[in-house]
Order: structure tokens, then sequence, then C-alpha cells
């Protein structure tokens, strides 16, 4: 499958953003809508009279999009563009934003209304079982012949495809260099280059003797706050839990399972208790931290690595007063004491499908499907792609000139290329979100003190078994 992957990021020259994303409030937030409909140009004598008349033809027959966005960090950068898309072409596009973590809970409520989303999206499997009632085929789009590689899809057993992945992303453990150029030109220091890290006992050598020198690094700790607010866990309970999945999968030659034995769970134990003993807070105080604290904490130089995503480099360079150099910001492996573990590159793959809704009108699949179309296919739909969403899109139709080009883009291109063994993207099999929520819940006690790390284990072998026993029903 990495293989697969690899080629068709290669080909495509477009590869890989979690992890699972996110914010905090119950509630979605509808920030905007765009213009109302425009109406059709007279037709005149003239080529692009005509074209332009084409082109509002959905508007005129009152075809519409309803966008349903999974991630708040992009959702003024959505309001821009389906403004610019409703000025372009006179079609109506509103994009509603679900906050943090209430995807699934708006999506449910939305998809039953009268103006229901015309494009929405789901994480994978799981996500289609949910919604597959709801999901236009796309075999014949020009969505999914433009996919370079269509294994990548989501097709039911019909052999229909019902989603198509808009974006390939990376994520692992962020690092700031010019620390770590400090930190390698001290007396004493146990490594002289990031190179030397490559597996779980030599980071965790780094990082606590960092940890001891934090003064003199002038840091408040090695590690950004592990973010454990409700709705602000998704890097630990989903992404971080990837990895010890990822290995059981691999041991055990599947890609899902009715039971997980969680037998890596001692080495997600090690890298979580090195993120939250080597940090900018005490593990206590962890609960009323956001990603938008971590983040910030790194971007204002207070700390040298936070986990997360390819993405995070608009939350980096967004931040008022961010000294952190563009050429300083860079990517390494999460590590957690798995054998053979210095060939593992980055996570890598994706948990955004679009789907179109296919209980909605004709007139709203084909608008949907137009604008989709220009996303991809024209020069301002895939700028927008690329520059404003950050979407390393695995279509044909990008090119080599249109690759995402911030810092943290061109980590991930380097570690696809660089041979080593990505970790694909197996939380698109987890059960469900109160799944997650559980386990995101039991990290909390933990560090709290409330739980041990086998309470922890339990509460995930146990709720995994119920959760997916309740979907299999």
């Amino acid at each position: 499958m990495k293989k697969k992957l690899l080629s068709a990021l290669l080909c495509a020259t477009m590869i890989s953003s979690m992890l699972v994303g996110c914010g905090g409030s119950e509630a979605a937030t509808e920030t905007t809508e765009t213009t109302e409909t425009t109406e059709a140009a007279q037709t005149t004598e003239t080529a692009e009279t005509e074209e332009a008349t084409e082109e509002t033809e959905a508007s005129a027959e009152g075809g519409s999009v309803y966008y349903l966005n999974f991630k708040p960090e992009v959702d003024e950068q959505w309001q821009e563009i389906a403004a610019a898309y409703t000025e372009e072409t006179g079609v109506p596009v509103k994009v509603v934003t679900a906050a943090s973590g209430t995807y699934e809970e708006v999506l449910k409520s939305e998809i039953a209304g009268s103006d229901a989303p015309t494009l929405f999206q789901i994480n994978g499997p799981v996500g289609y079982n949910s919604w597959k009632d709801y999901c236009l085929d796309l075999t014949d789009t020009d969505l999914y012949k433009s996919l370079a590689d269509q294994s990548l899809a989501i097709k039911g057993e019909d052999g229909g495809v019902y989603g198509v992945p808009y974006t390939v992303e990376s994520y692992g453990i962020i690092y700031n260099d010019a620390i770590m150029q400090k930190y390698f030109a001290m007396d004493g220091a146990v490594a002289t280059s990031v190179d030397e890290i490559n597996n779980f006992d030599t980071l965790k050598s780094v990082v606590e003797d960092m940890q001891a020198k934090k003064d003199d690094l002038g840091i408040e700790g090695v590690f950004a706050c592990t973010s454990l607010l409700p709705g602000e866990d998704w890097r630990w309970q989903t992404h971080l839990a990837n990895i010890p999945v990822y290995y059981e999968y691999k041991d055990k030659n599947v890609t899902d399972l009715a039971e997980l034995e969680f037998t890596y769970g001692d080495n997600f134990k090690n890298i979580f208790d090195l993120y939250i003993n080597n940090s900018t807070c005490a593990p206590t105080l962890l609960g009323s931290k956001a990603v938008t604290d971590s983040m910030a904490e790194f971007a204002l130089g207070q700390c040298a690595m936070v986990q997360n995503g390819n993405w995070g480099w608009g939350q980096i360079a967004g931040v008022d007063g961010n000294v952190v150099a563009e050429t300083d910001v860079k990517f390494m492996p999460i590590y957690t004491g798995v054998a053979g573990e210095e060939n593992q590159g980055l996570c890598t793959g994706t948990e955004n499908f679009w789907c179109v809704n296919s209980q909605t009108s004709e007139a709203n699949q084909k608008a949907t499907l137009d604008f989709i179309n220009w996303l991809i296919s024209s020069d301002e739909g895939k700028d927008a792609m690329v520059n404003k969403l950050g979407n390393a899109a695995p279509f044909t139709t990008f090119g080599d000139d249109e690759k995402p080009s911030d810092p943290l883009a061109k980590e991930m291109y380097r570690y696809m290329e660089n041979g080593k063994t990505s970790v694909s993207w197996n939380f698109t099999t987890f059960p469900s979100q109160d799944f997650k929520d559980d386990f995101g819940a039991a990290l909390l006690e933990y560090c709290n003190g409330n739980m041990t790390w086998d309470d922890v284990v339990n509460t995930v072998v146990t709720r995994w078994a119920e959760e997916k026993a309740a979907t299999a029903n």
C-alpha cells in the first residue's frame, strides 16, 4: 500500500494534514454565506458571453453548493474560496464549519434538514459505513477520474466510488532546528546531530538532557503542552494512537480488528510519558490546554518540539510575535521503541474524503461537482487548494509547480522520497468518536494521577471491542 501511495504521490507530484484538526465549542459555526444567485448573462454573438451563460446554467436551474467543512483552522480560507467562486460563476456556495470534535454530530443534524449539505466529508471506511445512504456514486465523475491513485478512493461492496480523497498529509514531531543546534553545540550533549536521533532510546536521552538544560537553552520545556482539553486531544487519542495500532495490524497482517489487544501499548506510553514529563507545564495542567496553546508555545520559541502535522505551519506562522524562522521548522518521525524503527518515516495518509449528497437534487449535485472540478482543474481553484488550504492534492491535474512550498510540506516530501517506510493512517478504522473520546479522557485521568497505565490499557481494549460490536450490529 505504501508503495502504491508513494507511486501516486510521485506521479501526481502532490502528496500529503489529522489528524485529525480542531476547536473547542459544541456548536457548528456558520461564519458567512456567499452572495445570492446572479442572473445569467444575456446571450450575445461573442463566444465569451456564450461560455459565461453556460457557467451560470446551474445557478439558473436553482443548483447551489453547501459544504460542511471539517477543519476549523481553514474556515476563513473556505469562506474566501466560496465567495470567489460565486463571483466568478454566479452559483451560490455556502460553507459551514463544524467546531472541533462535533463534525459527526453536526452532520447528523444538518443532513436531515431541508437545506442539507451537498458536499461533506467522511474519514474513511468507518465514516462510509455511517453515511453510505447519502453518498453519491462518483465513478463516472471527473473528480474520480483525475485521482492519481484510484485505489485511495472509498469504494462500496458494489464496486462504486463513494469517497474521493482531496489531500494527503503527514504528521510527526515538529522541531525548531535553531534550538536543536544550540543544544548540539553544548558541552556534554548526548548527540551532535538530529540525524543521530533515529530511535526512541536516543530521542529520550536527548530530550531529557535538553530538559535538564532548558534554562541554558532559553526554553520552558522541550515539548509544547500536551493539550488534553476535551475536543482538543485528537493528537493523542487518534494520531499518536495510530502508531501502536499500525504495528499491531502489521504483525497480524490485517487492516482492521474486532478486538484490539493493544500489544504496543507500552510503546505508546514511552512517547506519551516523554511528552508530558518534559513539557512546558506540569501533567496536571494539561486538561486546560488547547492545540492553539501548544502551537503558540512553539511559535514563540518557548519549546523545541511539538507533535502535529504539516497543516500546523499555518498555525505557527499565524501566531503574533512568532520568532521561529521558516528555515528552522523541521520534522522527525515519532519514535516509540519498536524494533526496526530506525527505518520509520512520518505518519502519512488521509482521512479527508469528499462525498456528494445523493439525497439532494440533481441540480445541486451538478453544481457541487462543478465546484469541485473548479477546485482541482482551474488555475484559481488549484491555487486555493495549495496555497490557501495547504492541501497536497493527489490529482493528475496538479503539476510540479503546484506543490505546497511551506517548510513542513517540504519536509513531508523529503521523508517520502528518502526511502523511509511511512506509517500508514489506520485511525480511520477506529470504531467511533466515542471510543476516541473515552481514550482521551483516560489519558487525562492518567496525567492527573487518577488512573494507572493498566487502567488506560483496559479502557482502550474494552471500549474498542464494545464500539466495534456496536457498529457491527
